[in-house]
């Protein structure tokens, strides 16, 4: 069984069995004159781990491995959004408004798209999530369990919110969860360390991390 050297112990996987779950890398997290920057965060160390993401994404499509890409996205009449999210963070814009990339966060406008450098291609799952959870309202659980994955690394933005919320849910379904430490992000640095600690914390009690490369020459 392949191992990555991994906190706070090595992660063992069963061949054929792993899959990739890239959580958000859309516009409206990433770019500037997205919902991020909109927010006024600064969305500079996002972009910037778009390369290392491209790294792990090339790993698991050398290794012919599945891979899952989430976008955090409504539908155009907000039916599937809880007026609690929207009226959240008292903003100049809100879900739904018009923003410089069109509607924030509504499936089909242009700022809900992946980033172009991390577009989905063919064969590889694209689950449009209305909660910070890809398994909330999503055929996620159905599709890891009709392909008998049990092992699952993740990557993405943000590593407080989106990825951490999608890693508690897998774990809670049995799933063995691995982050990739350089391939997730957070607008606040701090938010970001203190969730790599907290999910290795007590032996591992939600999952792994590691280096991006560690795990992709594992794959190998």
């Amino acid at each position: 069984m392949p191992v990555i050297t991994a906190q706070p112990y090595e992660y063992s996987f069963p061949t054929g069995k792993i899959a990739l779950v890239v959580i958000d890398m859309q516009r409206d997290f990433v770019e500037e004159g997205g919902f991020g920057s909109v927010l006024g965060n600064d969305v500079r160390p996002l972009a910037a781990i778009v390369p290392t993401v491209r790294r792990l994404l090339d790993g698991f499509r050398a290794a012919k491995l599945p891979i899952i890409h989430t976008r955090e996205g409504h539908r155009p009449d907000l039916t599937d959004c809880p007026p609690s999210k929207r009226a959240r963070g008292k903003g100049a814009l809100g879900i739904g408004d018009k923003g410089p990339m069109g509607r924030i966060l509504i499936d089909g406008e242009p700022g809900n798209d992946l980033v172009p450098a991390l577009v989905a291609l063919p064969g590889e799952t694209v689950i449009v999530k209305p909660g910070k959870g890809a398994f909330y309202a999503t055929r996620l659980g159905h599709l890891l369990e009709t392909q008998g994955i049990s092992h699952l690394v993740f990557a993405g933005v943000t590593t407080e919110v989106c990825v951490q919320t999608t890693m508690r849910e897998a774990n809670d379904r049995g799933y063995e969860c691995l982050l990739a430490e350089d391939a997730t992000e957070s607008y606040f640095p701090e938010f970001k360390a203190a969730t790599l600690a907290m999910i290795r914390a007590q032996g591992g009690i939600v999952g792994w991390t590691a280096p991006t490369d560690t795990i992709v020459k594992a794959l190998r």
